[in-house]
């Protein structure tokens, strides 16, 4: 594990961050699918470059983790209200 950073950032920001990371998230998910059955999950797909479903499944966990993060710690904080 890498070194831990404290961020401070308004609440607005973090929500325009944590979307950000959900659609990145989704992408991964859809590129997994995707590689595991040939076919086109969304209308409109962009596959991701990766090596295998495998692959593209581990980087999708590992944003589904890093959004797990953020939301557990706001809501240590007190939630969005």
């Amino acid at each position: 594990m890498g070194k831990t950073f404290r961020i401070t950032i308004d609440s607005f920001d973090l929500g325009q961050i944590l979307d950000g990371l959900r659609v990145r998230a989704e992408s991964w998910h859809n590129t997994a699918k995707y590689l595991e059955s040939g076919e086109s999950p969304e209308d409109f797909f962009v596959c991701e470059e990766c090596r295998d479903a495998e692959e593209a499944t581990q980087i999708a966990d590992h944003y589904d983790k890093i959004i797990s993060a953020i939301q557990r710690q706001v809501e240590q904080q007190g939630g969005w209200a």
